[in-house]
This record gives C-alpha cells, structure tokens and sequence, in this order.
C-alpha cells in the first residue's frame, strides 16, 4: 500500500454511511476524513472524523489529502455531485473508485471513476460504467449495459443485458428494466417499476408496466 495515502470523503449523509462500511474494509488509506456543514466539524460518522468543510479542500489537498470521493447521495437531482465533481477535479484531486468486497464484477467492465459499487451487487461482462455513478445494494446490471455518469442504480434494481441509462437519471429501488430498453437522460423512474420499453429524458415515469407520468 503507497504510504501516506489520504482520501476525503465529501458528505456526511446517510449514503456516506454506506460508503464508509465498504471502504473500511479495503483498507487503502492509512487517513480518512469527512468533508461536511462547518458546524458538523469535530464530529464523526463510523468512527470517521469530520474536519473541514467545502471551504477547505484545497488546503487539505496542499496538506496530503490528494485522493477525494463524492458522498451525497442522489434521488433525481444530482446537481451537487456533479458541482463537487467538477471542484475536486479542477483542484487536482485523484478519484478512486469504491467497491464493496462483496461485489461482483467481471474482469470485462469498464469502469471510469467516482464510482460507488455497494454490497452484493453484481456488474456483468461488457459493461460501461461512467463517471460517480452508483450502483447501490443489491443491484444487477447484467452484460453489455451503459450506466451514464453521475446516475443512481437504486437498491435491489435489475438492469437485463444491454440496457442503456442515462446520465443523471435515478433509477428506483427494486425496479426492473427489460434487455435492450434504453431510459433518457434526467429521469426518474420510480420504485418497484417493471420498465418493458424506451423511457425519454428529462420524465417521471412508474409503474407496472412503467409509464410516463410527467416531465421535469
């Protein structure tokens, strides 16, 4: 393991909780810190400290915390992922990827980076995964998919093979998506959905079957 190697976590939610159990058993940083609201600071998350705010990345950055992971969660709105995104990456923080150990994902995935794979979920062959998207609890994103960036594949969700989502698009728990179908950018489809054919950007759409609701 490369000494001295620093990661900060941005956001003290409840998604940050589950990033955080994932990431304490890979042990790959020797420190660990939160970044969150200046009055939470001092304060710790699974035994995490939290000690700055977004006012201080880049002093934390000159101080040895070079690798920096964003952990607010999202639900159809990932504006403030995408705006620390981009403020981390003009700072020069490197980006990793975190995998829960109890993932699985074949050797044939593409995975670029910010990505959170949490607990049992499974990423088949050919699939491309882009920038901070998660793939949650559970969750199955069977072959050939592409998963847009900053998207969230909700807890339990099953994408069949060759799916395409895309970017900023949430994906509700417990959903299913039939092979082939594609679902636009900026939607939301709602939770326990059955989802049989194309879904358009920028909707609301749920049920079973899956259907349009109203536009965003």
């Amino acid at each position: 393991m490369e000494m001295n190697k620093k990661l900060l976590l941005l956001g003290g939610g409840g998604h940050c909780k589950s990033v955080i159990d994932s990431l304490l058993k890979t042990k790959s940083y020797t420190e660990v810190g939160i970044i969150d609201k200046k009055e939470n600071v001092g304060k710790s998350i699974l035994g995490i400290p939290i000690i700055g705010c977004d006012d201080d990345l880049f002093e934390l950055y000159q101080n040895g915390y070079n690798n920096a992971f964003i952990t607010i969660g999202s639900i159809g709105n990932p504006s403030i992922r995408v705006k620390l995104f981009k403020v981390i990456k003009e700072i020069g923080f490197e980006i990793p990827n975190i995998i829960d150990f109890n993932s699985i994902i074949s050797e044939h995935v593409t995975l670029e980076e910010g990505i959170f794979v949490g607990k049992n979920a499974v990423i088949n062959a050919g699939s491309f995964i882009e920038n901070c998207a998660i793939i949650n609890t559970g969750s199955i994103v069977e072959h050939d998919c592409i998963i847009g960036q900053f998207s969230h594949i909700a807890p339990g969700t099953v994408l069949c093979g060759e799916v395409q989502i895309g970017e900023h698009t949430h994906v509700g728990a417990r959903s299913v998506v039939k092979q082939q179908v594609k679902i636009g950018a900026n939607t939301l489809i709602g939770m326990g959905s059955v989802v049989l054919k194309n879904v358009p950007e920028n909707v609301i759409a749920y049920g079973n079957p899956c259907k349009e609701v109203t536009t965003l």
